[in-house]
Order: C-alpha cells, then structure tokens, then sequence
C-alpha cells in the first residue's frame, strides 16, 4: 500500500474534526507539558497528558479548520513546527517560575537562609524560593492560569500560523528578550533583600571596629536570620503582585520582544 495514500483513508474513517484536534494537540500538548503549574515535574505524566487532551479540546473549537495534511511527511512536518513553537510559548512562561526562584536564591544567600529548608521542591532550592514557588504557582491559579493559557493558545495561532517555520533570528530575538526580562524581574524582587544585607554587612563592620572583643557573628548572625524571615513575611505579598502584574502583560501581549 502506498504510504502517501493513508491520509485519506485515515481522514474517511476518523473525520476531518479528529485531524483537527490532533494538529492542535501538537502545539497545545506541547505549550502545557512544560508551562508553570500544569508542567511542573510533581505532576505526574498520565495528568500532563490528560490537561494537554483538555486543552484541545477547548482550544480547537475556537480555530478554523486547519488544512489536513496529503501525506504522512506533511504531518510530520506539522509535528516539527507546531511542537517547536508550543515548547517556545510554553518556556516562555516558565521563566516567570525561574524568575521567583532565581530571586528566592538572592534572597536566600543575602539573609543565611540558603540551607535551611532547600528540599521542598522537586529541585534543591533555598527556602525562600520554595516558599515564593509554591506561593507564586497559587496566585497564578487563582489569577484563572487555565483561562489565561486557552487565550494565548488561541492567540498563538495569528502570531504563527499553522506549519510555519518561526524565523530564527525574530525567536531568537524574543528569547534573549524573555530570558533578561526575567533576571531583570528577578534581581528587582530580590532588592529588599539585597539592600537589608548590604546594610546589615556595613554595621556589622561599624560594630565591629567600635569593639573588637565582642563576637559580633554570635549576635549578626541570628538577627540576620531572623530579619530575613521577617522581611520575607512582609514584602512577599508586594513582590507577589508584581509578579502577577508582570504575568498579566505577558499573557496580554506575549510577542513583546519581536521585530
């Protein structure tokens, strides 16, 4: 049997709305699998299949019909582009994820909290970024994350179309953008933190050179210990809604950074 004559039959006997769903599932499978909350490594991967097969089935009513693939190579090309660009969105909003826990570990190292409490997530991590972790996976479910992908997934569609190659330099672009956007969120949720220690640091000096007999570490390093606890419980909710601010702009126009 000629192998370029299966789409056909394959079409007759499952329908033109299964070929539909499946070309959609290639980039809406892939988006999910690695996106925060649904992709997280705690998840098990039998759920990751299920939310990506849900998301399809939401997300492909909304979509014009797609053009069936001829030919077996024609869907393999599909599987190319659309799971490039599913992986590439999807990252894109992991790196909101990596920018909590980037700044947790600037936190974590500026306050002496970096061993305390670093099993908490699947991926060593100090306990400031695992409390910023879970707590920034909860706003961003309560923010209606599922509501929020299903428009970027649908969205995606106009900023590349159905079995397109991405040009490389305008993803490349856009991915060097994202990747800075997120340090850069990063080291600004960091700052209080970082400016707590660099003041602490200076008047532990200050004491120090006022009165050489005294242990000053038996004396810094508690209080340090103790204000980094203490300042995470109070900036966390402000840190937290500029995170979520930021997400929010994401999701609203996730081609910034392109030309």
């Amino acid at each position: 049997m000629n192998i370029d004559g299966l789409t056909p039959q394959l079409v007759a006997l499952f329908g033109i709305g299964f070929w539909h769903a499946a070309i959609v599932f290639l980039r809406v499978g892939a988006m999910s699998s690695i996106m925060l909350a649904f992709g997280e490594q705690f998840v098990p991967t039998q759920i990751r299949l299920v939310i990506g097969l849900v998301f399809t089935a939401v997300v492909a009513p909304a979509l014009p019909q797609m053009p069936i693939p001829e030919t077996v190579m024609q869907y393999a090309g599909l599987m190319a582009t659309e799971v490039v660009i599913g992986l590439a969105l999807g990252l894109g909003i992991r790196m909101f994820i990596h920018a909590l826990q980037t700044a947790g570990s600037i936190a974590a190292q500026c306050t002496s909290l970096s061993q305390v409490l670093g099993g908490a997530g699947v991926d060593p991590m100090p306990a400031v970024g695992a409390v910023l972790w879970i707590s920034g996976i909860t706003l961003a479910i309560m923010m209606d994350l599922h509501i929020r992908a299903v428009e970027l997934m649908i969205q995606s569609y106009d900023l590349f179309p159905v079995g397109r190659f991405a040009d490389a330099a305008m993803l490349s672009e856009w991915g060097v953008h994202r990747v800075s956007e997120t340090f850069a969120m990063a080291f600004t949720l960091a700052a209080p933190f970082v400016i707590t220690a660099v003041i602490y640091n200076l008047t532990l000096g200050i004491v120090n050179r006022a009165m050489p007999q005294l242990m000053v570490i038996f004396i810094g390093a508690p209080l340090i210990t103790a204000g980094g606890l203490a300042l995470l419980a109070i900036s966390a909710p402000m840190l937290l809604q500029v995170w979520g601010r930021n997400l929010t702009i994401f999701f609203v126009n996730p081609g910034t950074g392109m030309q």
